[in-house]
């Protein structure tokens, strides 16, 4: 606390957990083959039954999306060319974590080329559970600054500055193990917002 020309300056902290309600899958396809053609023929075919199987497994086109593309050769012994390698990457979202686990599986099932890079959990709505912390984040502090003015004998006036100080970013928690579905392999978590509001307040008398 800082009590300077008539303020009392307090620090107030709020956090928010959320369970994130989508999945983005990163998986891919790879290939080697003896040719620059053939090799990125067979990556493009490749990719077309992993996007195909992602569509019947429930992601839509919107939520489908090309995030990589490589091209390249693989040496023996430089400069000998042992044969070419050939990538592409999908990224797919997916809005139904109760179909989580059959999405990866399906992908899984594609074929000897398919790579799974990873997977993200997230919260569709951001804006709101930011917002809730936030709120929670003035209210102590607000709480603070009317103890503070009580402790000093003082009557807690308006609110003269607030500023918002830079916080992490969300971090996933593990979700607690009654709460996960026996059945499936992954599990969201939780994600946590924190908010650091620092704010001036006056003196009322």
């Amino acid at each position: 606390m800082e009590h300077t020309d008539e303020r009392i300056t307090v620090v107030g902290e709020g956090a928010v957990s959320a369970a994130p309600d989508l999945m983005r899958l990163l998986a891919g396809v790879e290939v080697r083959k003896a040719g620059p053609g053939e090799a990125f023929a067979a990556s493009r075919e490749a990719a077309a039954r992993l996007t195909r199987t992602l569509r019947e497994a429930g992601v839509a086109e919107e939520d489908l999306r090309t995030n990589e593309l490589s091209l390249g050769p693989e040496y023996e012994a430089y400069p000998k060319v042992a044969g070419y390698r050939a990538a592409q990457g999908v990224e797919a979202l997916v809005r139904d974590l109760s179909r989580a686990d059959a999405v990866i599986d399906a992908v899984a099932a594609v074929g000897e080329e398919i790579r799974l890079n990873g997977l993200v959990f997230e919260v569709s709505k951001p804006d709101q559970v930011l917002e809730a912390a936030r709120a929670r984040a003035f209210a102590n502090a607000a709480a603070k600054a009317a103890q503070y003015a009580g402790l000093a004998g003082r009557a807690l006036g308006r609110v003269v500055a607030v500023s918002e100080e830079v916080s992490a970013p969300p971090q996933p928690l593990l979700a607690a193990a009654e709460a996960m579905d026996a059945k499936s392999s992954v599990s969201p978590g939780r994600q946590t917002v924190s908010v650091t509001v620092r704010v001036v307040y006056g003196f009322a008398d």
